[in-house]
C-alpha cells in the first residue's frame, strides 16, 4: 500500500511545475479546457479596465486636501509601489502562464494550504470588491440620469444596503448581463471591455482636454503645503487605485503565446494607467486651487463645472463612472470565475467548477456560481465594513507573488520565463516591504476578521481540499516505496 503523507507533508506539498502546461494543454487540446482567443491588446485592456475603476472620478476629493498640489508626487510613488508587483506578476505570468494567477504561484513555491489561503484572498479581493463595486452602480446610473433627464431610480431599490438600501437592484443586473457576456465566450467578453475602456479612456482624456484650459501654474504653489507626511498619507490613499492589474495574469490559458503577451499586457496596463492618473492628477490640481477639493462629492465633474462653467462636462463623466464600473465587474467576474476554475481542475474544488462548455469554451458553472454569490452580496449586504478585509486579502496575494519571484529564482533557475524582474533581487524585496507596510496600516479589526477567514479556509482545506487534492491522489496511487 503507498505511504500517506502526514498532515505536514500535505500542506506543504508543491505542485510540479511541468503539471501547471501540461494539465491546461492536454484539456486544451482534448476540447475540454479554455480556448486561446484573446490578443495583446485586449489583455491590455482587461487590466486597464480592472484597473481605472470610478475612484481616478472621485479621488482627487480625498486626496489633494491630505497633499496638495504635491499629490502628483504621491500618484508617482504609489505607481512606484504597484510596478514592483506588477513586474513580479509579469514574470511569474510569464513563467507558469495558467489561469490561477497568485494561487497558481503559491502552489509551485510556497505549497497546497499557501495556495489554498491564497485563493481565499482573491475571493476577497476579486468577488467581495466586485459586490462592491457592483453595488454603486445604482448611485452612479441616478446621477446619470438626473443629470440627463431628471429622472431617479427610489433609493429603496438603487442605494447601497444599510445605507437608505433595501435591495440593490442595478448591482444585480449589472452582475446578471456581466455573467451572461461571459458565458458567451471569452473573445466576445474581452472585444466588448476594450470598448468600454476605450471610451473610459475617451472620458478621461476629454477631462485633461478641457480641464487644461483653465490651467494656473500658481495653483500649485506651495507645493507641499503638509509637509512629507501628506504626501505618504495621499499615497496610501491612492495605491489602491492601482490594484487590478493582477486580473491579466487569469488569462493565462485563454491568450496567445502567453509566455510573450501576458508580460506586455502587464506593463502595458501599468504603464496606461499611471499616464492617466497622472495626467488627470496635473490638470486637476492646475485648473482650481487645492483648498477648493474639500467637500467636492462630484470629482471631476466639479472640477470641470469651475473651468467652464457649464453642465455637459458633468454629463459625460458621469456616463463615464457608469461605464466604469461596466467594465471593472466584467474583469472581476471574469478573474474570479478562472481561478475557481484552476482550482476546481486542482481537485481543491468539486469537479464542477473545472467543466467547460464545448460550445462557448468557457466555465460555465465557476461563472454563474461566480455571479450568483456577487449578486447576493450586492443586493443585501452592507459592504463598507469589508473594504479594510479586501484590502488585507489583496496585499496577502501581491506579497505571495513578490515572495514566489524569489522562490522560483532558487528552486528552478533555468525555468523558461519569457520576463524577469529587472533589478532582482531588489524589486521583489521592495515589492514586499511595501505590500508589508500598507498591511500594518490596516485596522486591528481587519487582522481579527482576516483571521477568522483564513481560519475557515483551514477548516474547509482538512475537510474537504486536502483529500481531494490532485497531488493526493497521486499519492495515493503511486507504489509503495521499499525502504533504503
Amino acid at each position: 500500500m503507498p505511504v500517506r503523507p502526514t498532515l505536514r507533508q500535505q500542506l506543504l506539498r508543491r505542485k510540479p511545475l511541468h503539471t501547471f502546461t501540461t494539465e491546461s494543454e492536454s484539456e486544451s487540446d482534448g476540447g475540454g479546457g479554455l480556448r486561446r482567443s484573446i490578443g495583446p491588446f485586449q489583455l491590455t485592456m482587461i487590466g486597464v479596465g480592472a484597473t481605472i475603476g470610478t475612484g481616478i472620478f472621485f479621488l482627487l476629493g480625498s486626496a489633494v486636501p491630505e497633499a496638495g498640489p504635491a499629490v502628483v508626487v504621491s500618484f508617482a510613488l504609489a505607481a512606484t509601489a504597484a510596478a514592483l508587483t506588477a513586474l513580479c506578476y509579469a514574470e511569474l505570468a510569464s513563467a507558469v502562464p495558467v489561469s490561477g494567477s497568485s494561487y497558481s504561484y503559491a502552489y509551485a513555491t510556497l505549497g497546497e494550504f499557501a495556495a489554498w489561503a491564497v485563493g481565499w484572498c482573491l475571493l476577497l479581493e476579486y468577488a467581495v470588491s466586485g459586490a462592491a463595486i457592483a453595488v454603486s452602480w445604482g448611485q452612479y446610473l441616478n446621477d446619470f440620469t438626473e443629470r440627463l433627464f431628471g429622472f431617479r431610480m427610489p433609493e429603496a431599490i438603487s442605494a447601497p444596503p444599510g445605507a437608505g438600501g433595501l435591495i440593490n437592484l442595478p448591482g444585480v443586473v449589472l452582475v446578471g448581463l456581466c455573467c451572461l457576456l461571459l458565458v458567451r465566450g471569452a473573445k466576445e467578453s474581452a472585444a466588448f471591455n476594450t470598448a468600454m475602456v476605450l471610451v473610459k479612456l475617451a472620458v478621461l482624456a476629454l477631462f485633461v482636454v478641457v480641464g487644461i484650459t483653465g490651467f494656473d501654474a500658481g495653483h500649485f504653489q506651495p507645493f507641499a503645503p503638509l509637509g512629507v507626511a501628506g504626501i505618504g498619507t495621499a499615497s496610501a490613499t491612492v495605491f489602491f487605485a492601482f490594484i487590478g492589474l493582477d486580473a491579466v495574469s487569469t488569462a493565462g490559458e485563454e491568450v496567445r503565446d502567453p509566455r510573450r503577451t501576458l508580460p506586455l499586457a502587464i506593463v502595458g496596463a501599468l504603464v496606461v494607467v499611471t499616464l492617466t492618473y497622472i495626467l488627470v492628477a496635473v490638470v486637476g490640481v492646475g485648473a482650481q486651487p487645492w483648498t477648493a477639493f474639500e467637500g467636492q462629492q462630484a470629482g471631476l465633474s466639479d472640477i470641470l463645472a469651475t473651468v467652464t462653467g457649464a453642465g455637459w462636462p458633468a454629463v459625460l463623466l458621469s456616463a463615464g463612472a457608469v461605464l466604469s464600473i461596466v467594465s471593472v465587474t466584467l474583469v472581476v467576474l471574469y478573474g474570479q470565475s478562472r481561478i475557481l476554475y484552476t482550482m476546481g481542475r486542482d481537485g481543491m474544488l468539486p469537479a464542477a467548477f473545472r467543466r467547460v462548455s464545448p460550445r462557448t469554451g468557457t466555465p460555465v458553472f465557476s461563472t454563474l456560481l461566480t455571479g450568483a454569490f456577487v449578486a447576493v452580496l450586492a443586493a443585501v449586504f452592507p459592504l463598507d465594513l469589508l473594504a479594510d478585509l479586501t484590502s488585507m486579502g489583496t496585499l496577502a496575494a501581491f506579497a505571495v507573488v513578490s515572495l514566489g519571484v524569489m522562490i522560483l529564482r532558487r528552486t528552478a533557475p533555468d525555468l523558461d520565463r519569457g520576463f524577469r524582474v529587472p533589478g532582482y533581487p531588489v524589486v521583489p524585496l521592495l515589492s514586499l516591504l511595501a505590500c508589508g507596510y500598507l498591511i500594518y496600516e490596516l485596522p486591528l479589526g481587519t487582522y481579527l476578521l482576516f483571521g477568522g477567514w483564513l481560519g475557515l479556509a483551514l477548516a474547509v482545506y482538512l475537510s474537504y481540499s486536502r483529500r481531494h487534492s490532485r497531488l493526493q491522489a497521486a499519492a495515493d496511487t503511486a507504489p509503495e516505496q521499499a525502504p533504503a
